[in-house]
């Protein structure tokens, strides 16, 4: 069983995993040359979703509309809360379900990986003393370590 900090990357595509980061770093090295901006950014981040509140979002939004459904007409549309709790289940322990490389596409990131972008943006904008915050790249370095 995967840790919780990684099953979902260890459940991406490398590629997609790979174009994630680099689409971080690239920010990063942005609001390098950019530290004025650095607290709007900040502030986009607490807005930003992570990829368990996009399944959480769609896996409601789909049982809720089967157990209507089935209440309402068909019983066999109680299959669609069934599965989505066994995805569910699956994403729970596996960190891998069916939406999982539909939206790690779309770019969700994970909770961790948007922090990592927080902390080193944090870091660039001087709030933690010790650490140089003209090295973007060695800051990357620091907080994925």
């Amino acid at each position: 069983m995967q840790d919780t900090r990684n099953r979902v990357p260890a459940n991406t595509d490398a590629e997609i995993n790979k174009k994630i980061r680099d689409e971080t770093d690239a920010r990063v090295r942005y609001y390098q040359q950019h530290k004025n901006d650095i607290r709007s950014r900040l502030r986009q981040l607490d807005e930003e979703w992570d990829i368990e509140r996009a399944i959480e979002c769609n896996a409601s939004a789909l049982a809720f509309t089967g157990v209507v459904l089935g209440a309402t007409g068909d019983k066999r549309w109680l299959l669609l809360p069934a599965m989505v709790t066994a995805f569910l289940f699956q994403h729970a322990i596996q960190g891998w379900c069916p939406p999982v490389p539909i939206l790690r596409r779309m770019g969700f990131r994970t909770a961790s990986e948007i922090e990592q972008e927080r902390q080193a943006l944090k870091a660039l904008r001087g709030d933690f003393a010790g650490i140089s915050n003209d090295n973007a790249d060695a800051i990357l370095s620091a907080v994925r370590a």
